[in-house]
């Protein structure tokens, strides 16, 4: 596949939210605000190029018993700067997203690419493969907090569109983060069909 088509099928065939409904945990949490679904969909994508590409370099040096935990250990890595770097620079962000910056660790999309795309494919599909991931899971995290937030509290990254009051509280709250998700689901599955 060339570079653009893996980015595509990132964002599109096998996105990670609406497709794929992998790393539903932090979607469902941290997409209280458009703001919040972008930074965290920011740092899993950075972690995914990064670990992608350092574990697609690494595949042949590490023996197969010992494969999974070097790969959390990268990944590991990797969250950390992201954490050290949010928590230096944006500590108000860092302390809304609070422990599901740490939980990149674990989320099953970078473990998930790790074993199935870059132990098995060259650097470049690797690293191709994590942008694309990574922007069709920021995408997802993005819509569904702007959703969230304007139907919620009436603002969109922050600046009003209507009074507050008019808004459901419903939405900013986890039931909303379900409604909203099953809603934009089956839009992406629409849409999927018809092409």
């Amino acid at each position: 596949m060339k570079p653009l088509e893996i980015i595509r099928n990132g964002i599109t065939t096998e996105n990670p939210t609406f497709v794929l409904l992998l790393g539903m945990c932090p979607t469902l949490a941290t997409t209280s605000s458009a703001a919040n679904g972008m930074a965290m969909g920011l740092a899993t994508m950075f972690v995914l190029i990064c670990s992608n590409t350092v574990i697609s370099m690494i595949k042949h040096l590490v023996p197969d018993a010992v494969r999974i935990p070097s790969f959390i250990v990268v990944i590991a890595g990797f969250v950390t700067i992201v954490q050290l770097l949010m928590q230096a620079f944006v500590p108000a962000l860092y302390a809304s997203l609070g422990l599901f910056i740490p939980l990149i660790v674990v989320n099953c999309i970078v473990l998930g690419r790790a074993e199935a795309v870059a132990a098995k494919s060259s650097v470049l599909h690797s690293t191709f493969d994590g942008l694309g991931i990574g922007l069709g899971f920021t995408c997802s995290l993005t819509l569904l907090g702007l959703v969230r937030e304007l139907l919620g509290a009436g603002t969109v990254f922050g600046q009003n569109v209507y009074p507050k009051e008019y808004g459901a509280l419903l939405f900013v709250l986890a039931p909303g983060a379900f409604i909203v998700l099953g809603y934009l689901i089956a839009l992406s599955n629409k849409i999927a069909k018809k092409k």
